[in-house]
């Protein structure tokens, strides 16, 4: 393997690598990725929705406040797990940090599981520091993940398998819902045994994963811009070997098509900041929108739905849980619906038409819940209908990071917006909660779903005007990394146009 050169030492490298990924067909290497790397979103989910059922609180004998900061730390692991790790992503590779950070996630998980039964304040810092580990490392897949994911990918499918996998979170939820139902029942598993057995699900389920992870590549495109274009070029001529053993035929690849690089080791914190706020101000914004009205929805919707269905609808809190397999069942098919027409009909149009239609029906539902016209049933209908649209929505915002900044900090640049969707989530449930109050008032929560349609509709509007047309692009066409150079040789500055050679091919390999 090649040794990373600094990049004052290096020459200008001439480079196919990215059209050469971006022509590829579908083929089992492709599933390799989808299903190594999706995996992490059903973790999260599993996660959530197990801690969320509040097994372990009797066991350890937590009372409300300390409950609600189990989901705290775990909410401040995954800010610190994003920021930490995907600066390592950029720095290190994306596969280095694929690996850790699962691994990271599988011992945080598992140990909690362990955490010693009974009161006393030991066990609640077992318990908490254990939930920061495994929130860290959901985190870090998050940065690692989807940049990696989007290096790997085609262009034409780039899109479709991006929303698809970050929608498969509500196939984690609706799993630990399931055996939440199972597991909490103490008719079936003692009380101190089954939230332990939850907590080692995710943990059983990455161990499998990990093997596959072992066979993914680094992505091409991050070696490439690190000194390694040879390991790129070898990266590459595997994959091509691979769809040519099935039988599938390759076209050469136009010349005109390379792009000229000087490698880079590292970008400096002012440069990261001159991309975000002064080359692209226009994207930051899109990205910043898009993340925090999604995750403000959400959470707002997702962790108050059960107070809804309890004070205004007189639903046993036992019962809850019975609502919520259609409510995360329509979240996980929307993006498997609709994921491809973001590929097909343009990213810009699709954003606004997930975010608008779902602030519409949301908007739609304030009103008759207002009226009283709604039963517990066709409330959980409205969520469903609103949220199938929203879920591809929330989907494409973790796609929009990806594809609008450099290859250099992308990692980054998905970490900084990941967090600060977080922080606007966690301020949602705060609000919507103490709007529900006891049910005696319907009007403080119809304004609450105002707000929040509101919000989303705005957010498809700013993606609208001001996002970027980025279906089947290539992701240097799209975003120029900040390592290409002129053609006369002089480094470029971000996003000042690509290097064009002649109008030779290059079948590829070397």
């Amino acid at each position: 393997m090649s040794t990373a050169v600094p990049a004052r030492d290096r020459a200008p490298v001439l480079t196919l690598v990215p059209a050469r990924l971006d022509r590829l067909p579908w083929t089992a290497f492709h599933w390799s990725v989808v299903v190594g790397l999706g995996v992490s979103w059903i973790l999260d989910g599993l996660e959530i929705q197990i801690v969320a059922a509040n097994g372990y609180a009797k066991d350890l004998q937590m009372n409300s406040t300390e409950i609600g900061l189990a989901g705290t730390v775990y909410l401040l692991g995954q800010i610190f797990g994003a920021l930490f790790f995907g600066w390592l992503s950029d720095r290190l590779g994306r596969r280095r940090l694929f690996i850790l950070t699962l691994v990271i996630y599988l011992l945080g998980s598992g140990i909690a599981g362990l955490t010693p039964g009974g009161e006393g304040v030991g066990s609640l810092i077992f318990f908490y520091a254990f939930r920061f580990v495994a929130g860290a490392g959901i985190g870090g897949e998050y940065a690692a993940i989807n940049s990696a994911i989007d290096e790997l990918i085609p262009s034409h499918y780039r899109g479709r398998v991006d929303i698809i996998i970050n929608g498969t979170y509500w196939g984690g939820a609706a799993l630990g819902s399931a055996a939440n139902l199972y597991l909490l029942n103490t008719d079936l598993v003692t009380e101190n045994w089954g939230w332990r057995i939850g907590f080692f699900i995710g943990p059983v389920l990455g161990l499998v994963i990990i093997y596959l992870r072992r066979h993914i590549p680094e992505s091409p495109r991050w070696l490439m811009t690190h000194g390694r274009e040879e390991d790129a070029e070898r990266t590459v001529d595997r994959i091509e070997e691979g769809v040519e053993a099935s039988g599938r035929t390759l076209e050469p690849v136009d010349r005109s098509h390379a792009i000229r690089i000087v490698p880079t080791v590292g970008v400096p914190i002012m440069q990261l900041l001159a991309v975000l706020f002064k080359k692209y101000p226009n994207r930051t914004l899109v990205a910043a929108v898009m993340m925090v009205t999604q995750s403000f929805l959400y959470n707002a919707i997702f962790f108050s739905y059960a107070l809804v269905l309890e004070n205004f609808y007189r639903i046993p809190t036992s019962q809850t849980g019975l609502y919520f397999f259609p409510f995360a069942i329509g979240n996980l098919v929307g993006p498997f619906v609709l994921g491809h027409l973001f590929d097909v009909w343009g990213r810009r149009k699709m954003i606004l038409l997930t975010y608008g239609v779902s602030g519409l029906v949301l908007a739609l539902s304030a009103i008759l819940f207002q009226a009283g016209t709604l039963t517990a049933v066709t409330q959980t209908i409205f969520w469903c209908v609103a949220f199938f649209f929203a879920s591809a929505g929330a989907s494409s915002a973790y796609l929009t990071m990806s594809e609008l900044f450099p290859l250099e900090l992308r990692s980054r640049a998905i970490s900084y917006f990941f967090s600060l969707g977080q922080i606007a989530g966690a301020i949602a449930p705060v609000i919507y909660g103490s709007l529900v109050g006891d049910g005696s008032s319907r009007g403080p929560l119809t304004v609450s779903y105002f707000l929040g349609a509101g919000i989303m509709i705005v957010g498809g509007l700013v993606a609208f005007i001001f996002g970027v047309d980025a279906e089947r692009k290539s992701l240097e066409t799209v975003t120029d990394p900040l390592s290409i150079v002129r053609e006369d040789g002089e480094e470029k500055g971000p996003g000042t146009g690509r290097a064009r050679e002649g109008a030779r091919t290059w079948r590829g390999g070397r």
